[in-house]
C-alpha cells in the first residue's frame, strides 16, 4: 500500500475512534447535568405523574448504557431524535432545528475563510520579505491588538462605528431562508469582519513565523548565494516547506469559525448553529445539545485530520520516516 493511503486510512482510525471517545464524554457531561430535565420543560407545576410519562416518553427511565447505544446507533444512521422542548407542543426532529442553523455557520465561516486565508498568508508573506520594514512593525502592531481584545469587544467596536456611528453596515446580523445573497453578504458584514480581525493575526502571525525560521537554512543560503531574488527565495524555496505549520493553524482557525462563532453570534443575533446550542442548554434539551457538540466534534476532528494528512503530503521526511 501506498505510504500516503496508509497515513491516510491511520488518520482516519483515530479520528473515528477520537470522535467515539468524544461522544462518550459529550453523553456523560450532558447527563451529569444538575437538575430534572422532565421538570425543567414541564414547568415547576407539572405533577409527578406527568413528569413521570414525559421521561418515559422521551427515554430518560431507561439506564443511561442503554440511552447512550441507543443514541450512538441512531446517529450512525444519521438520526439524531427529536427535540425534547418541541414535544410539548408539536413534535420536531433535531436534524430539522440543525439544518437551517448549521447552514448559516457554514455560510459565514465560508464568507470569512474566502477572505482571511488570503489575506492572512499574503500579509504573512510580504511581513517576512520585508522583515524589521515599517510595513512589518505595523502589521504586528496590528495583529497583536487585534488578538489582545475579546471577540464581543470586537465586534461592539465594529458595531458602535460602522454601523451607529457612521450607518455603513447593518447592525444586526438576522437572516432566513428567504434572504437574497447579496442581502445575506450584507447582513453578515459584521461578523465576517470581526472574524477575520481575530483569525489573521494568527494565521499572519504563524505564516510569517514559518517563512523566517526557514531563512536560515543551508538550502536557502544557497539559493541567495546564486542571486536569486528575496521574494523568488521565500515563494519558490522557504514556501513549500513552511506549509506543515501553516496548514495547521490555518486548520485550527477554521474550526473556530464552526465551533467557536457563539459569542459572535449572540452578540449580531446571528441564527447559528452557536446559538442554538445556547438556547438548548438553556431549555434543557439534551438531544440538540448532544447533536450540536458532536457535530462540533466533527468538524474539529476532521479539520485537523485533514490538516495532519496535507502536512504528511507534503514532507517526504514525515511520509517516509527513517
Amino acid at each position: 500500500m501506498h505510504p500516503l493511503a496508509r497515513t491516510i486510512l491511520q488518520r482516519l482510525g483515530l479520528g473515528l475512534m477520537t470522535l467515539f471517545i468524544v461522544s462518550i464524554v459529550i453523553f456523560s457531561m450532558v447527563s451529569w447535568l444538575p437538575g430534572d430535565f422532565a421538570k425543567a420543560i414541564l414547568g415547576q407545576a407539572a405533577t409527578e405523574e406527568t413528569v413521570a410519562a414525559f421521561q418515559k416518553e422521551i427515554g430518560l427511565d431507561k439506564p443511561p448504557v442503554q440511552r447512550y447505544v441507543e443514541w450512538v446507533g441512531n446517529v450512525v444512521q444519521g438520526e439524531f431524535g427529536s427535540s425534547f422542548a418541541s414535544r410539548v407542543g408539536y413534535k420536531r426532529t433535531v436534524a430539522e432545528l440543525i439544518a437551517p442553523r448549521l447552514a448559516n455557520t457554514l455560510f459565514l465561516a465560508s464568507l470569512t475563510a474566502a477572505i482571511a486565508v488570503p489575506l492572512a498568508l499574503a500579509l504573512g508573506i510580504l511581513a517576512a520579505l520585508y522583515r524589521n520594514s515599517l510595513f512589518d512593525r505595523i502589521v504586528n502592531s496590528v495583529t497583536l491588538t487585534t488578538i489582545s481584545m475579546p471577540e464581543f469587544f470586537m465586534a461592539y467596536l465594529l458595531m458602535l462605528f460602522l454601523s451607529v456611528k457612521l450607518s455603513w453596515l447593518p447592525g444586526l446580523a438576522s437572516v432566513d431562508a428567504e434572504t437574497e445573497l447579496l442581502e445575506r453578504i450584507t447582513r453578515c458584514a459584521l461578523p465576517t469582519l470581526t472574524l477575520t480581525l481575530v483569525i489573521v493575526a494568527h494565521m499572519m502571525r504563524m505564516t510569517r513565523a514559518a517563512i523566517i525560521n526557514l531563512l536560515a537554512c543551508p538550502y536557502i543560503e544557497m539559493a541567495r548565494l546564486k542571486g536569486m531574488s528575496k521574494s523568488r527565495v521565500i515563494l519558490r524555496h522557504a514556501l513549500p516547506n513552511a506549509w506543515a505549520p501553516i496548514v495547521n493553524v490555518v486548520a485550527f482557525n477554521l474550526a473556530y469559525l464552526v465551533v467557536g462563532v457563539v459569542v459572535v453570534e449572540a452578540v449580531f443575533t446571528y441564527p447559528g448553529i452557536g446559538q442554538l446550542m445556547v438556547d438548548a442548554v438553556t431549555a434543557r434539551d439534551i438531544p440538540v445539545v448532544q447533536a450540536c457538540a458532536l457535530i462540533f466534534a466533527a468538524t474539529y476532528i476532521m479539520l485537523n485530520l485533514t490538516a495532519d494528512i496535507i502536512s504528511i503530503a507534503t514532507n517526504p521526511r514525515l511520509l517516509h520516516p527513517r
